[in-house]
């Protein structure tokens, strides 16, 4: 793993200073949770695990996690969205690194990014041709972490929370009325020929790096490709939509203590004095360069305006559900998205068929 060399490292300045070993065991990611989810119940699993908040909620309804209670003055060092996308009622995760979608455009097609949702709308007019094919605007279809921002814009969600602050699977928002106002915002643009249905990933990859795409909501993951073929690209937040700013789906990754741990005070000394550092979160940037979510280490790399386009559409963001069940709502909301793209289904409806088969996989009444 890349991050492995930056914990040998920290362990070994934290030995020097303590006489205390630190072990690191190198474990392939995807291996990371199940081997955990076994281990650590028995007393043999390691006191701190690297993950993806998404693991939270299964891991603390489960109890393998210990809560961490992070010092004020260490807790305003970090993204706020990064903490609550590792809380499940309590914090259990210390953050790392942030990614997530923004507006991602072609510098020669667009010398003026479009400051309004209006003047992206406008200028996907003038420069989209089906038939060349040219394309102002282009978002994956159908593929909710890419259409998510519209429907969170105005309002929509995909879980709400209980009175413990915890996600409440049983409270479904995809049918909401602000999920639907935003999905009606990209039907329009469908049923107009702005945007294209069924573009998967290689279509428009393609057509972005032949210079037949002027804008498209995208991450960090696709900047190589359009580089790779000499592109120019900015990046930018999505435009407010009437004033109310599209929330992108925001992932993290950090790490998490378990709760079987014999040598908790020892892990809390290490993660604050060693791990949430400067000099520890830009080790880890430069090993895994995603963009930090400890702030003094972005402020150091914040001068890369691709990098901080991404930060800044990702602090509008929310976190990715950690929770189990977001595994149930997936192929329903893409069917949906599919029939909104198709103009198979007006919005309403689509949304409402999803969030309804959501409910029934989740035994929710």
């Amino acid at each position: 793993d890349t991050r492995a060399p930056v914990f040998e490292q920290i362990g070994q300045a934290y030995t020097e200073a303590t006489g205390i070993p630190v072990e690191v065991v190198e474990v392939g990611f995807g291996d990371i949770r199940g081997q955990f989810t076994t281990a650590a119940p028995a007393g043999e699993g390691p006191d701190i695990i690297i993950g993806a908040h998404d693991w939270v909620g299964e891991l603390a309804a489960n109890g393998l996690l210990a809560e961490i209670v992070l010092p004020t003055e260490l807790a305003d060092k970090f993204d706020p969205v990064t903490l609550e996308a590792f809380t499940y009622g309590v914090l259990y995760g210390l953050p790392y690194a942030r990614e997530g979608v923004a507006l991602v455009y072609n510098k020669e097609l667009v010398p003026e990014p479009p400051a309004t949702w209006e003047e992206l709308v406008e200028l996907a007019r003038e420069l989209t041709d089906p038939t060349a094919p040219m394309y102002g605007f282009a978002v994956q279809n159908p593929d909710p972490y890419h259409e998510f921002p519209f429907l969170s814009a105005l309002g929509g969600y995909i879980f709400g929370y209980d009175e413990e602050g915890k996600l409440n699977p049983c409270d479904v928002g995809l049918d909401s009325e602000g999920a639907i106002a935003g999905a009606e915002i990209l039907d329009s643009l469908f049923e107009e020929g702005l945007l294209a249905a069924g573009m998967g990933w290689d279509t428009w990859t393609g057509l972005f790096a032949e210079g037949r795409i002027a804008m498209v909501i995208t991450g960090p993951w696709a900047i190589g490709i359009a580089q790779g073929a000499g592109i120019d690209v900015g990046v930018m937040p999505i435009p407010p939509i009437d004033g109310n700013v599209p929330k992108p789906f925001v992932g993290v990754q950090g790490v998490m203590v378990s709760a079987f741990s014999p040598n908790l005070p020892l892990v809390e000394d290490f993660l604050f004095n060693y791990f949430a550092t400067k000099e520890t979160m830009l080790a880890m940037y430069e090993r895994d360069p995603r963009i930090p979510a400890f702030l003094p280490a972005y402020e150091e790399v914040a001068g890369d305006p691709i990098l901080r386009g991404f930060a800044e559409s990702i602090a509008n963001g929310v976190p990715m559900p950690n929770i189990p069940q977001m595994s149930a709502v997936w192929g329903a909301w893409s069917d949906a998205m599919a029939a909104i793209g198709n103009q198979d289904l007006e919005p309403a409806e689509a949304l409402k068929q999803a969030a309804d088969n959501i409910r029934a996989t989740l035994g929710c009444q």
